[in-house]
């Protein structure tokens, strides 16, 4: 991607491989309001290049990672994991996230 955007990277750490199929949404604050400014789902290698519909602009920005659907009939703890991110720079950023049935954790990539 060449432009300013958000992109992500789910890996699942228990298996070792990526996870597919995790639907993930993001949102914008303005003002008092959350407004949705893109979502995808992540493809067999785990990954989506672009989750915005539009150029990214510094702000506030909220992502939902739909994890419930992914893990299925499979006893896990997360059903849902919500990013806060400050955007200070009109750039591309790249935010992966790590999960296990009992776990999680995220970091800004590169």
């Amino acid at each position: 991607m060449t432009g300013a955007g958000i992109s992500t990277h789910v890996l699942d750490t228990t298996r070792g491989a990526p996870a597919a199929g995790v639907a993930v949404t993001v949102n914008r604050r303005e003002g008092r309001d959350l407004v949705e400014v893109g979502s995808g789902t992540t493809g067999e290698d785990g990954r989506v290049a672009n989750l915005l519909s539009a150029e990214l602009t510094p702000g506030w920005y909220q992502m939902i990672f739909d994890l419930a659907p992914y893990y299925g009939s499979q006893q896990h703890f997360f059903s849902r994991v919500t990013l806060d991110v400050a955007i200070a720079e009109a750039r591309h950023h790249h935010v992966p996230l790590l999960i296990s049935p009992f776990s999680c954790s995220s970091y800004r990539g590169s």
